[in-house]
């Protein structure tokens, strides 16, 4: 009986969120990401990359490439995580196993699909890609094949917003045809050793024996890849564990002697640690620094937020403040970040710029924290910030500066909204939850029921947290 996976990955999901809880987005460049000068694009709508831009891009080049067009936003890690959460709520009612792989992204092999036909498949994945266009207003592509390496592969010739099913007899065809770097587990130092033999296809690479690709990649590696480019896949779907703590670390060519050479290095490993950490969809309360000294020896120091967060520049700076200066203990070969005390629940800074600010002005030895660009009057508002109004309801900070801000009044379901201009300072405009934008009260209440204490009369079964309120 032929077994069918599907790999089902969300559009551009951090964009397309916000596309969906700010309407007047719709069909304009969206980045989201970093504001300052070493920001980097964590998502980019459709609109965006047909100019090139891209996840993962410094965000002064993508700004640089959109041109005028674009909308740069901050992230909105609650919006996401809570947005996530309905999604692969939607997507259980119908493929109850799911391997998460991050926020937008999961496997499932549907016992229903077992021994079905390409065309029953596809009937079935179009059902999926329509309930979650309905239930959450997003956009799914899905792909469906005999393993995992397929149905991911299938699902990114899908995109933006397709489904595609391969069948048995399209499988190598599909594979010989690809670049080797598209096959799942050849990274540049791998694809370079193939570059270099010559090996530029899946296919060419299928075509070694176990024991040339053994000796070219390594021994248990290499004859997994070569059954990989084979189409034989037999990695079962499973429910993954989630990880207990997420961290990048980073050795230098030459030790590091001074405290500013640590500050220049440790924002790229921050970053790069808290774009894991986005992909994961949790919140940390503890960051730790290592640093690997000359002679071998490691030193770690800790520090435990009062809530889990997910704001880059709040668990940056935690980070510098950690530093120690390598002319007291000594030339640092290694330096690392790590997040840990992973949590759902993550509370939404009001302003995390100004926390950043006050963070760095309390440690004067430890931290070299300029103050962000996105700090632009006294009263703190930022492009991006959700907002709320008495008389407008809920809103976002379009633009601020010169001692007045600009609010755009949308959310979900209200359609393209008003923009009004106040002063900086005025009192009726307040610091909203991030969440409402979404305007999903009936499932933030259910979201709320199932996390009750067990015996409350909204009870369900525990452990499902949530942000709201």
């Amino acid at each position: 009986m032929e077994r069918w996976v599907l790999h089902f990955d969300m559009d551009a999901f951090f964009a397309s969120v916000e596309q969906l809880t700010r309407p007047t987005l719709r069909g304009r460049p969206v980045l989201v990401g970093g504001l300052g000068g070493r920001g980097v694009v964590a998502g980019a709508s459709y609109e965006a990359r047909v100019f090139g831009a891209r996840s993962a891009m410094p965000m002064h080049q993508a700004r640089r490439m959109v041109g005028a067009p674009a909308v740069v936003l901050p992230p909105r890690g609650v919006v996401y995580g809570v947005a996530s959460r309905r999604v692969l709520d939607t997507v259980r009612a119908m493929v109850p196993v799911l391997e998460q792989l991050s926020f937008d992204e999961a496997f499932g092999e549907p016992a229903e699909l077992v021994g079905a036909s390409a065309a029953d498949v596809e009937e079935f994945a179009a059902l999926l890609r329509r309930r979650v266009r309905e239930e959450t207003g997003l956009v799914a592509s899905v792909g469906a094949g005999s393993g995992k390496q397929i149905a991911k592969i299938a699902s990114e010739l899908a995109k933006p917003d397709g489904l595609r099913v391969v069948r048995r007899d399209e499988e190598r065809p599909l594979l010989d045809g690809l670049p080797v770097r598209r096959l799942w587990g050849i990274g540049p130092v791998a694809g370079e050793k193939l570059h270099r033999l010559g090996i530029e296809t899946i296919g060419q690479l299928a075509a070694l024996s176990d024991t040339e690709a053994a000796s070219i990649l390594g021994g248990a590696v290499g004859v997994a890849l070569h059954r990989l480019a084979r189409g034989v896949d037999d990695r079962p779907v499973a429910e993954r564990a989630e990880a207990k703590q997420i961290s990048a670390e980073s050795t230098f060519p030459a030790d590091l002697t001074t405290i500013e050479q640590l500050r220049d290095a440790i924002g790229p490993i921050a970053e790069h640690a808290h774009r894991r950490l986005e992909r994961d969809g949790r919140g940390a309360r503890t960051v730790t620094v290592k640093l690997k000294r000359s002679d071998m020896t490691t030193l770690t120091r800790s520090a435990t937020l009062p809530y889990a967060s997910g704001d880059a520049g709040t668990l940056s700076a935690t980070a510098h403040r950690l530093l120690l200066d390598p002319r007291e203990v000594g030339p640092i070969r290694l330096l690392g970040v790590g997040f840990s005390g992973l949590s759902d629940v993550r509370q939404e800074s009001l302003f995390p710029d100004l926390e950043q600010f006050d963070a760095a002005a309390a440690d004067t030895v430890d931290t070299h924290v300029p103050v962000p660009e996105s700090v632009l009057d006294a009263a703190g508002w930022r492009i991006g910030d959700d907002v709320s109004h008495a008389g407008f309801g809920h809103g976002w900070v379009q633009g601020a500066g010169h001692g007045v801000v600009s609010v755009r009044f949308e959310t979900r379901g209200s359609g393209p909204g008003v923009m009004r201009t106040f002063p900086a300072g005025e009192p009726e405009l307040l610091k909203a939850n991030p969440v409402d934008s979404l305007d999903w009260a009936d499932y933030l209440a259910e979201l709320e029921a199932r996390s009750a204490p067990p015996g409350d009369d909204r009870s369900a079964p525990p452990g499902d947290d949530i942000e709201h309120g």
